[in-house]
């Protein structure tokens, strides 16, 4: 999706006679080469989907990388091998800027999910060249800065995945803006612990219990009145439906209950913006699948504004066949995340500070 993403740009850079080096990363290899995170599978897909060859650096930078720069023609494109082989790259190092930026005359960011991240290749080049947005960067905070300036009423935001302690700051972010905010996914344990209700073995923060009970207290937060339990995770697991307060010891809440989908998929209908992010369960196993795929479904037939992040969500609409149905479609989760916490990333404020 991410490859695909960043096509538009490519080939507008390609139209005007650019060369264009693209570099991107794989995985958390530690700071060194690493053949099982090699962008060459990469380099090839992009290659396929150019239809011209896109040959792989062996190295970031380098004596190597600087020869291929320098024999590349006009309307060609080259890729680095995995920035992450840098042990500078991750710890935003300004000699592994300054060397990116000395293969090239301009610098297009148009890594929207690697953009929350002051690493190297996202802060550093535009210190030292002359640097852009790219169209996929664009459109994202065009999408996304919507949801904090104007979005239509109602906004309903939906947040799942296992931890509140990730996301209490986009909680915060999103009840100063929507209208409600449904729960889903572990993270809706410890909500349901708030509301001090038994939820058997199932994961709960207990440090942020009193957070969400804070932001029960609003009014605007609902969470799932039933649950699909298990005591364990897997394909063949002895399943139940139970009231979300009602969980026995030894169980585990691993998806939203029908119940409790349906009224989600009542209030994804009536909205006129959605932005949903977290799965509703552990939609990776079957048994735990129906009430994401409830949320995905309504949300690809939602008449509003709909925006999904990236990560899980994402593999979730991929999964159901819906990816193409919503009206946005983030290839970042965290980077999604972090902007509708706080307006703004490290690789956004570089390009607007960097060099002219």
């Amino acid at each position: 999706m991410r490859i695909r993403a960043a096509l538009p740009t490519i080939e507008w850079l390609l139209d005007r006679e650019a060369a264009v080096i693209a570099c991107s990363h794989l995985g958390r290899p530690k700071g060194a080469p690493d053949p099982q995170y090699s962008l060459a599978p990469v380099a090839q897909r992009l290659a396929d989907m150019l239809a011209i060859e896109v040959p792989l650096a062996p190295e970031v930078v380098g004596e190597q990388t600087s020869t291929m720069v320098a024999g590349m023609a006009p309307q060609s494109v080259m890729m680095l091998e995995n920035l992450r082989f840098e042990p500078g790259e991750t710890t935003g190092d300004d000699d592994l800027g300054a060397a990116l930026a000395g293969l090239a005359d301009c610098y297009v960011n148009d890594a929207f999910g690697a953009a929350h991240r002051a690493h190297a290749s996202v802060v550093g080049p535009p210190r030292h060249i002359p640097s852009a947005a790219g169209r996929l960067l664009a459109a994202e905070i065009d999408a996304l800065g919507g949801l904090l300036e104007s979005p239509a009423r109602p906004f309903v935001a939906l947040l799942g995945g296992s931890k509140v302690s990730d996301k209490i700051g986009v909680i915060d972010a999103l009840l100063n803006r929507c209208d409600l905010l449904l729960v889903g996914g572990a993270m809706a344990s410890t909500f349901l612990a708030g509301q001090g209700h038994p939820v058997g073995d199932s994961l709960v923060e207990l440090d942020q219990v009193e957070q969400c009970r804070r932001r029960l207290d609003t009014g605007r937060v609902q969470v799932p009145i039933d649950a699909i339990i298990a005591k364990e995770i897997a394909a063949d697991a002895l399943t139940a439906v139970v009231a979300a307060g009602d969980v026995p010891d030894g169980w585990k809440i691993l998806d939203i209950g029908p119940a409790t989908a349906t009224g989600y998929a009542a209030e994804v209908a009536r909205a006129g913006t959605v932005f949903w992010n977290g799965p509703m369960g552990v939609f990776e196993v079957e048994p735990f699948a129906d009430g994401t795929r409830a949320v995905a479904e309504a949300v690809a037939a939602a008449d509003g504004y709909t925006v999904v992040g990236g990560g899980d969500s994402a593999a979730a609409l991929a999964k159901f066949g819906l990816a193409e149905r919503v009206s946005h479609l983030s290839t970042g989760g965290g980077a999604s995340l972090e902007f509708l916490e706080q307006g703004d990333l490290p690789g956004l404020r570089a390009l607007r500070e960097g060099k002219r």
